[in-house]
């Protein structure tokens, strides 16, 4: 029988909604969002990257990547160039207020995250972020055969 209580798509967007929501508020007063947090940290993680990577690691999509980036180097939280073995990819990567920035709202980051797994022993926690990695992972199953349909009635 169906219980929507237990359905795990339900669960992680109420755990995500909840988290982003708070979190938000908090951004807020740095005066960034979300989707701007994620290209930081990202940044800040694995250094100056392409915009399609940077948009695959934010999950946010290319078109809408490519106008909060306009934005945030208006700001002079991050810079863009076109890549030198390739012209029509371009690089991002942060500035120094950008870094800054980030450095800043780490740690609320990291107390938004403590807080969501104060019940948790270190092992458990770690458990369950590598099974959300490897569900996030299983999911690249259903956008393959999403695409098999869509080959198979066109």
């Amino acid at each position: 029988m169906f219980n929507l209580a237990s359905y795990l798509p339900y669960l992680v967007n109420r755990i995500g909604v909840r988290l982003a929501g708070a979190f938000g508020k908090e951004l807020a007063a740095y005066g960034i969002t979300l989707p701007m947090w994620r290209v930081l940290a990202a940044l800040r993680q694995r250094g100056g990257q392409r915009v399609g990577r940077l948009a695959e690691a934010t999950s946010i999509e290319v078109s809408t990547l490519s106008r909060l980036l306009a934005g945030m180097e208006r700001r002079g939280l991050v810079r863009r160039e076109r890549a030198s073995e390739d012209a029509r990819s371009v690089l991002v990567e942060l500035t120094q207020a950008g870094a800054r920035l980030i450095q800043r709202i780490i740690p609320q980051a990291l107390h938004y995250e403590d807080v969501a797994l104060r019940d948790f022993d270190r092992a458990d926690a770690e458990a369950l972020k590598d099974m959300l990695v490897r569900v996030y992972d299983n999911i690249g199953a259903l956008e393959e055969e999403g695409l098999e349909k869509a080959r198979r009635s066109a």
